[in-house]
């Protein structure tokens, strides 16, 4: 069950502030389609390689999907609702959906072009998605022996006519529309889903390379076989998005648990939003779509190429063609951790920070695997938001929970799109005894933190590690992510009061070093910003850098702003949306703001506040979004030691200095990738960072005197 004490005894906290001229903000939907761009344009990179640049596209696409799922999907909902916008831009909510349906339909054509393109640089590389017309008299046969035996016995033909209503398809399944008559009806209607427990590609007998026909067009081919006795007319490609958007009701029902699956199956077939056709289906066939799913002409997409790019994507993983892909970086064990075997005598000596994915994730696995069998391990406490579906966290909290361990884990059930396969870990982990808490009613749980209590010589100890991404080993090899491992008194202290007030009814606490989230870390970052502020007016010397993922909300955007005018240097690392308009004169022309698309996904929140000579370093598990500071429980932590300020500092400034994939933002919402000038030295900042902790470890490994060796990578167990 939700657990709804905390919620309702602490509502939110909100700040008031008067929002400025709607002309100093750019819309939060647009910006998300720009970002989609960058990383369309990374695919486009002619030194992007080939199957990594499908992957971009791909990543594309599936954004898309979602965005129309969940933002696209809200505002039809708030234009047919004839709710009034809350935007700061002061654009009315249709206003904004004809803006972004024009961005977005633009922005697909681009993929698909890039797409096509691409196809023909692949087939020049040996891989080819071939067309049945251009098929072998052998491959033919193939391919209908393979339809015959495999394909066809899976199939469902529905026929649509006034016995048979048109049949609700699954959220971004593939259908195929088929138009045909008989001798005694002209007319008649009949759908084909294509079965996702397919491949989507089917791989042809050839001698050199490697050649494959996309599924679908192997049933289009052969449709006739369902519907003997009809002539085939007609036959078209389609794909349905709806709203996907979980409405759960805010006081917590009785089972929490029950509702979100119950939710999980009205995603299926909830509204449609979107119509994606292949561009071969007649115009009156997909205006019989669009009848049938109630969708306007700018709801429906023309696509020249295959739909869902993400079913192309196992091409990426074709072996002996590795010319095509990333060159590998294994990540690096971090140096004070190497040959090492008690985990806990290390950190109790001294803090760790790590950064994913060139600082291996698997010192972190380790930790909850050493705790779990570790006799003097009393109880572990976790967060889980997002997590794998065989990760080995998990199974080690499961074991340890077996063994009679205190185990305690907050399971997010909510997290989007990864709602089932918590659901799956909650359960498994009560059934081993663990208890589980499924969020708080109200608010989700985003933060990442994991408290280890164990019993030591000198009394109990507890091993903190808090982060800003989440507890899954799979992402962390994609992800760029910062965690800090201590075992500090005050932190322990804070971890503890974390978890009773989320898990009990005790109050929160008076923090030491944690601030939370929704009680008071926007009011923490304002204070912040508002402090350089101050000493920027009495003439001191005063910067702030930040890394984040978004940033949206509008009193921290005020704060910003005034800090710029007050003279205030402000360098933003802004992956995704961003809504504030930096280098407007007067208002923001001391705030510059950058965007980072490459090879791993930009995710790392940092906060680099000046303070007069006084460097404050913070990491979170938040970015500056309403939804993170209102509705979320979030934690913002202090990165203090030394060695950590440190690298924590490197990584702020390896990015700034980015000039091969940074990307920066104009006064006029266009974003314009940074290159080098003459003289200057190229900083490709993942790339730099990845060999910054690689000569850091071999550094150490001469200065200790032990023979470099390679990561023993467990990838093969998750």
């Amino acid at each position: 069950m939700a657990n709804d004490s905390l919620y309702n005894r602490f509502p939110e906290v909100k700040v008031e502030v008067q929002v400025p001229d709607p002309r100093v903000f750019i819309n939060r939907e647009l910006s998300l389609l720009e970002f989609n761009d960058r990383v369309f344009q990374q695919g486009m990179d002619p030194n992007t390689p080939l199957l990594e640049r499908l992957r971009f596209f791909a990543i594309v696409l599936s954004n898309l999907d979602e965005f129309f799922m969940v933002r696209v999907a809200r505002l039809k909902s708030c234009i047919e609702a004839k709710e009034s916008s809350d935007c700061p831009t002061g654009m009315s909510y249709r206003e904004q959906f004809q803006r972004v349906s024009e961005a977005a339909h633009v922005l697909v054509e681009k993929v698909y072009s890039g797409f096509r393109s691409l196809t023909q640089q692949l087939r020049h590389a040996g891989i080819r998605i071939q067309q049945l017309k251009s098929l072998t008299p052998p491959q033919r046969q193939f391919v209908l022996e393979k339809f015959e035996s495999e394909v066809f016995p899976v199939l469902t033909p529905l026929a649509v006519d006034p016995a048979h209503p048109f049949p609700l398809l699954l959220n971004l399944s593939l259908n195929l529309l088929v138009r045909l008559r008989s001798l005694q009806r002209e007319g008649l209607l009949a759908l084909v889903q294509v079965p996702a427990t397919l491949p989507r590609l089917l791989e042809l007998p050839c001698r050199r390379g490697k050649q494959f026909v996309l599924l679908e067009e192997v049933i289009a081919a052969n449709v006739d076989e369902l519907f003997r006795g009809h002539e085939i007319l007609e036959t078209g490609i389609f794909r349905i998005t709806r709203d996907a958007d979980l409405e759960l009701d805010d006081e917590g029902p009785e089972d929490f648990i029950h509702a979100v699956e119950e939710e999980l199956r009205k995603r299926r077939i909830n509204e449609p939003v979107r119509l994606e056709v292949r561009s071969s289906l007649g115009t009156q066939l997909t205006k019989t779509l669009q009848r049938h799913l109630g969708l306007s002409r700018a709801d429906v997409y023309r696509i020249r190429g295959p739909l869902d790019l993400r079913g192309l994507t196992s091409l990426c993983d074709l072996q002996d063609f590795e010319s095509l892909k990333y060159s590998p970086l294994p990540p690096v064990i971090l140096p004070q951790l190497v040959e090492q075997t008690d985990l806990f005598a290390v950190v109790a000596a001294r803090d760790l920070l790590f950064h994913h994915p060139y600082d291996s994730y698997e010192s972190i696995v380790d930790l909850v695997l050493q705790a779990g069998s570790d006799p003097d391990v009393l109880a572990i406490k976790q967060t889980f938001y997002r997590t794998n579906e065989n990760s080995p966290i998990a199974r080690a909290l499961e074991a340890a929970a077996l063994s009679g361990k205190q185990v305690t884990v907050l399971v997010e059930l909510t997290a989007r799109f990864d709602e089932e396969r918590n659901i799956t870990w909650a359960r498994q982990l009560e059934r081993a005894g663990a208890h589980v808490i499924y969020g708080l009613a109200g608010l989700k749980t985003h933060g990442k933190i994991l408290l280890v209590v164990r019993r030591e010589a000198d009394g109990i100890r507890r091993y903190v590690h808090l982060s800003t991404g989440n507890y899954n080993d799979r992402t962390a090899r994609q992800y760029t992510d910062i965690g800090l491992l201590t075992a500090r008194h005050d932190m322990g202290a804070d971890a503890s009061g974390f978890f009773n007030a989320i898990t009990g009814f005790s109050d929160p606490p008076t923090y030491q070093q944690l601030t939370m989230a929704p009680f008071g870390l926007r009011e923490r970052i304002i204070s912040l910003i508002e402090r350089e502020t101050a000493r920027a007016r009495e003439g001191q010397r005063s910067f702030i850098r930040a890394k984040m993922n978004s940033l949206l909300d509008v009193p921290i955007l005020v704060a910003l702003y005034e800090a710029s005018q007050a003279g205030v240097s402000i360098d933003l690392c802004v992956r995704g949306m961003c809504v504030l308009r930096p280098g407007l004169p007067g208002i923001s022309e001391n705030i510059r703001v950058i965007s980072i698309v490459d090879r791993f996904l930009e995710h790392s929140r940092v906060f680099h506040f000046h303070n007069g000579g006084s460097d404050e370093v913070y990491l979170s598990s938040a970015d500056w979004m309403p939804r993170n500071l209102d509705k979320r429980v979030e934690l913002l932590f202090p990165v203090e030691s030394t060695e950590t300020r440190k690298k924590a500092l490197q990584t702020l400034d390896i990015a700034f200095s980015d000039n091969v994939n940074a990307w920066e933002l104009r006064p006029s919402g266009e974003y314009i990738r940074r290159r080098p000038g003459p003289g200057d030295e190229t900083v490709r900042s993942q790339y730099a960072l990845y060999e910054l902790a690689k000569r850091q470890y071999e550094q150490h490994a001469r200065e200790f005197h032990f023979q470099l060796r390679p990561i023993e990578s467990r990838e093969g167990r998750s």
